[in-house]
């Protein structure tokens, strides 16, 4: 599950608020242990997905580097490779 965390500081353009919001849900659903929530646990689960997210972007909002930004085609391509590398090395 935690590999669906991707990183969201330093790309051009800017993570959106989706992405905050994805990484957010994925990181409640790690730590609770609930893909989905039920009904009964729905409202606070949200609450810690909305809450994380707002913390993330203030994290990312205040964090700086003197790095260039990175370009999310190039690391997508990355991800890709170290996959494929990992695929190979099983069969």
């Amino acid at each position: 599950m935690c590999r669906n965390i991707r990183p969201l500081f330093n790309f051009e353009p800017p993570a959106s608020d989706t992405e905050v919001l994805d990484a957010a849900r994925q990181y409640v659903r790690k730590i609770s242990g609930f893909s989905k929530p039920s009904a009964a646990n729905e409202a606070v689960f949200e609450d810690a997905v909305l809450a994380i997210a707002a913390v993330s972007r203030d994290l990312l909002a205040g964090l700086t580097t003197t790095a260039a930004p990175k370009d999310r085609d190039v690391e997508a391509a990355k991800r890709r490779a170290r996959f494929e590398r990992r695929m190979a090395a099983r069969a």
